[in-house]
């Protein structure tokens, strides 16, 4: 298997599973290497680390949500891991 490959199968986990709590030796699993290596693989690639890659992605899925209005904040704060509404804003 190849890196691109690999990454892309860890970016598919981490999609799939981006409301639960993400545990990067999973990632890793997924992609067929350690954790260090992909980590280090997802920055080369990437341009961005794979733990921004998945804050971003919730806080993007979560404006999405606040945008639709039918959810609280801190619900919506909660959902994606995030424990208090100030550590979300």
């Amino acid at each position: 298997m190849d890196w691109l490959q690999g990454i892309q199968n860890a970016v598919h986990y981490v999609e799939d599973n981006i409301t639960e709590k993400l545990d990067y030796d999973e990632i890793a699993k997924r992609a067929y290497v350690s954790s260090f290596h992909i980590q280090r693989a997802f920055a080369i690639l990437c341009g961005f680390t794979l733990g921004e890659y998945i804050r971003n992605r919730r806080l993007t899925l979560a404006g999405m949500e606040l945008l639709s209005g039918n959810l609280k904040v801190i619900d919506i704060a909660m959902k994606y891991g995030y424990d208090s509404p100030a550590s979300f804003t």
